[in-house]
């Protein structure tokens, strides 16, 4: 049912229509609304759906005073996805703004994406770079590449999920074409999902390298409440686009680059990062056969491919599942074409952790 107090859709239909899942949200959900207000494109609409809250929620929103705002009260709770997938129907822009009920809109969001999309026609869905705001303080994002290309996003989200939820702006047109908008069964990844569904069926994904959002960081937060129930649904996703150049192996290697990559978890021996580095030797190479990369591209794509690696290495170094040998003697070798060589990007930054790890041990007096 909607809302007494929303009003009634324009004659017009507007530029965005933001789509928004609530649900037991009355304690921050106001100042994400705050943050729509502040926008300087104005030209929107906000369609958040209450998911049957228990909470305060749905009495702050059928009292909010923007008009813009229009509220949607399910009768029943059905989760996040079909609340968001409820509002997408609803949605009568000509671009659609994701946004979590969390998370805050810098003003200048809706303007920069706008313009970006109706520079760029190829591209059917657009992200941005985001703060992180954690305790009061918002800090950079420092897991994301810190520039890009469509090619190189298009590449990553092949190994991870480089985009944030909040921050996605789609063409509508486009969107209209997945059925369902989002998949209820690919809970907490459905966003993953949606990118690559988009791109299978030709759309082109980029990020604008500017923060736009803060994303916010808290306990009870999805991510940080359903890792378990993310890393399987994310899994699922890749398995699906690896089938056609990994097979019957593509489930394991799924399951290989969610934990450790995705998850960042440590490798628990030399075979586990070889098998890795293979499938991202695999990967990467089925993925610049089919798409046309400049240069740039492909350093791009080369170098945060192997920066990832060797992640992984420095991880299994932490944990004392691998040794500095190890992470040497099974380096993938074709992903080290960055600035410096392979050797040069694991060398300099193990050495440069083995240091600081002697150091602290001679002045704890271990």
């Amino acid at each position: 049912m909607t809302s007494p107090g929303a009003s009634p859709p324009t004659a017009s239909p507007p530029t965005v229509s933001v789509i928004m899942a609530a649900y037991n949200g009355a304690a921050l959900i106001g100042e994400t609304l705050d943050s729509l207000a502040a926008q300087t494109l104005s030209d929107f609409e906000a369609i958040v759906v209450d998911d049957r809250s228990t909470d305060d929620t749905l009495a702050l929103l059928r009292a909010w005073p923007d008009p813009r705002v229009r509220v949607i009260a399910l009768d029943e709770n059905g989760g996040p996805v079909r609340a968001r997938n409820r509002a997408f129907a609803e949605a009568r822009g000509r671009y659609i703004a994701a946004l979590d009920q969390d998370d805050l809109c810098r003003p200048e969001r809706f303007a920069r994406q706008v313009a970006w999309l109706d520079a760029n026609p190829d591209v059917a869905l657009v992200g941005s770079d985001t703060g992180m705001l954690s305790n009061g303080v918002i800090r950079p994002a420092t897991r994301h590449a810190a520039h890009s290309t469509p090619r190189l996003v298009e590449w990553l989200l092949r190994i991870e999920n480089p985009l944030v939820w909040s921050s996605v702006m789609i063409r509508a047109d486009v969107a209209r074409r997945l059925e369902p908008f989002t998949r209820p069964e690919l809970l907490y990844a459905e966003d993953f999902d949606l990118y690559h569904r988009i791109v299978r069926i030709g759309g082109r994904v980029a990020r604008i390298d500017a923060d736009l959002l803060v994303y916010r960081q808290h306990e009870g937060g999805a991510s940080q409440r359903y890792t378990t129930t993310m890393e399987a649904s994310a899994g699922r996703v890749l398995a699906e686009s690896y089938a056609d150049v990994l097979g019957d192996a593509a489930p394991e290697a799924a399951a290989l680059v969610v934990r450790h990559l995705m998850a960042r978890a440590a490798p628990p021996d030399r075979a586990t990062l070889h098998r890795l580095g293979e499938i991202l030797v695999m990967l990467q190479a089925d993925f610049l056969a089919r798409h046309a990369c400049d240069p740039h591209d492909r350093r791009l794509i080369r170098w945060e491919t192997a920066r990832r690696w060797a992640g992984v290495a420095r991880a299994g170094l932490r944990a004392g599942s691998l040794s500095l040998s190890d992470a040497l003697r099974t380096r993938p070798q074709h992903l080290g074409l960055g600035y410096a060589g392979f050797e040069e990007l694991i060398v300099s930054r193990l050495i440069g952790f083995g240091r600081q790890t002697a150091r602290t041990s001679v002045t704890s007096g271990t």
